[in-house]
């Protein structure tokens, strides 16, 4: 039977009013549950993960998408290694603030609570549904899942492992809610519940975060949407811009750290070219290069891992889910600068150069959520960073800005030791 939007909101409520206060134990059972049931349910989540990767096949979608709905033995190994993340992190996020004194009379404090209701909406990446079953829920927030329908017969899988540990830890079962219904009228009926759902989380492509900002006046906190570039200045060593365009693309060319445009003053253009091509040639690196139509690429060989295309109008401010980027040259950081402010993100912005005032003025003109300096965009990541695990990488302002931790999906309740103290 359909379940309707009202019916699924009352559970969740229910179950976030119902679940123990931050800091019970069963929190740390739940995540040494979940770890449990994700290994014990393998052989039935990996089933369904092939049909949905079998149907998706036969519809024609493109292999890069594909590959994100795919779960492998090494996806289980980081589903794993989450859920032990997150128990360690708990004790150090939920502790109690330290006391401030209120003037001569008593003592103010903050004590962590959940945000309450999140709703995360995301495109078919299986590996989602695991976050947001675990980091939430693990500071006693309740959550509604909604993944892409090509990945409804794995997600369907991992719900029945979620409610599995759920319920062996001593949480209600309504915590974690996938919903399976693929209609759009049911979450546009959640959509439109401030009153029932606390927090938005969206993550995904660009149209995706906007039709939530639009259709919902529930708080949000917008993730995805990697429009991002690297900017190689003159002083840059171009060895070192080759392999961080390569690490910035060629591992995850679909993911929101991802480089779509490569920005090259125009005196070294030629030689980061050159740089960047053999790079490719000595890892075996597939890319195609997008070239504007002031630069031109030598031809590619037969057994030449990369190729090159013209770069067209329509390639600026475009995330290309795939091994391919744009290049074009710049006269300078202030052009460069203001490129990425016409078609960037906001998401994940480089630089590579060694003259560290050009990277100083970079970081003062440029906005986004992380800038790297010297490296690969991939980096702007809560665990790489030692920042904790995250669910997500927000590019809002409020809030939370950059890796969204266990921290940020907390808020806290002000408790004033008075000691009998009256306000005249």
């Amino acid at each position: 039977m359909t379940e309707t939007s009202d019916l699924i909101l009352r559970r969740a409520r229910a179950a976030f009013d119902s679940a123990p206060p931050l800091g019970d134990p069963a929190y740390v059972r739940y995540c040494q549950e979940l770890c449990l049931r994700l290994k014990e349910h393998w052989p039935a989540i990996q089933a369904a993960n092939q049909a949905d990767i079998a149907r998706a096949e036969m519809r024609g979608i493109p292999p890069t998408l594909v590959n994100r709905l795919r779960l492998t033995d090494e996806h289980l190994d980081r589903m794993v290694e989450l859920t032990g993340a997150v128990e360690r992190e708990l004790g150090v996020v939920l502790a109690d603030g330290e006391g401030i004194p209120a003037g001569d009379w008593g003592v103010v404090r903050r004590v962590p609570k959940p945000l309450g209701v999140a709703l995360m909406i995301y495109e078919a990446r299986p590996t989602v549904t695991v976050d947001g079953a675990l980091l939430p829920v693990a500071v006693g927030n309740a959550v509604l899942l909604r993944g892409g329908k090509e990945s409804a017969a794995t997600d369907a899988a991992l719900a029945t492992a979620i409610e599995a540990a759920l319920t062996a830890a001593g949480l209600p079962a309504g915590l974690v809610t996938v919903m399976e219904d693929p209609d759009r009228s049911l979450m546009k009926a959640v959509l439109a519940r401030p009153d029932q759902v606390d927090v938005l989380i969206p993550r995904g492509s660009p149209s995706l975060i906007e039709y939530c900002r639009t259709a919902s006046s529930i708080p949000l906190i917008a993730s995805g949407g990697g429009v991002n570039h690297l900017y190689v200045h003159r002083s840059a060593d171009l060895a070192l811009a080759a392999r961080a365009t390569l690490n910035s693309k060629v591992p995850e060319p679909a993911g929101c750290t991802s480089v779509e445009m490569v920005l090259v003053d125009q005196e070294v253009a030629a030689d980061y070219l050159a740089a960047l091509l053999a790079e490719c040639e000595r890892q075996e690196a597939p890319l195609t290069i997008r070239l504007d139509s002031s630069m031109a690429g030598p031809p590619a060989r037969g057994d030449s891992p990369w190729r090159t295309e013209p770069l067209e109008p329509h390639d600026l401010g475009r995330e290309f889910l795939d091994p391919v980027i744009g290049l074009r040259p710049v006269p300078g950081l202030a052009e460069a600068a203001e490129h990425i402010r016409a078609y960037g993100s906001r998401h994940t912005e480089g630089i590579l150069a060694q003259d560290s005032e050009v990277s100083r003025q970079f970081a003062r003109l440029v906005d986004a959520a992380m800038i790297v300096v010297n490296g690969s965009l991939r980096l702007h990541d809560g665990p790489k960073l030692g920042l904790g695990s995250e669910i997500s990488i927000a590019t809002g302002r409020l809030h939370v800005r950059g890796p969204v931790t266990l921290g940020a999906l907390v808020t806290s309740t002000w408790v004033v030791e008075a000691n009998g103290e009256l306000r005249g």
